[in-house]
């Protein structure tokens, strides 16, 4: 009897243990990135140079449009080469107000996704 309660005990601690480990591991691993994504925001970050629109040609090749101080200009980007292919007025671009905040909310997107499956169940 003594025995079973020791080994339940052992089993439940070495359960701790294990779940206090993981949660220790994930802490360190969002911190690490956290701060990863700050160096490499410092770094990225600049006042002066700023992708404007990027189209995707084929899988490697892609035209963006650049602005480089107060100029914008159209860059080809493939695999192992950038070429300049021309300056465009800044009366030309045409930018947009799309925002981070105009997207749509993954919590609505789910209670939609719900109300169609239930929605989808009261028909059949």
């Amino acid at each position: 009897m003594l025995l079973a309660a020791t080994n339940s005990i052992n089993s439940f601690l070495q359960l701790c243990t294990v779940l206090f480990i993981f949660v220790l591991v994930l802490a360190i691993t969002w911190i690490a990135t956290k701060w990863i994504a700050n160096v490499q925001n410092g770094r990225v970050g600049g006042a002066n140079i700023e992708v404007v629109e990027t189209y995707r040609l084929t899988t490697n090749k892609y035209i963006q449009v650049v602005r480089v101080g107060k100029q914008y200009m159209a860059l080809a980007i493939c695999k192992d080469t950038v070429t300049f292919l021309a300056e465009i007025a800044e009366e030309n671009i045409q930018l947009s107000d799309k925002s981070v905040e105009g997207t749509t909310d993954f919590k609505e997107f789910l209670k939609k996704a719900i109300k169609m499956d239930k929605n989808r169940k009261n028909e059949e």
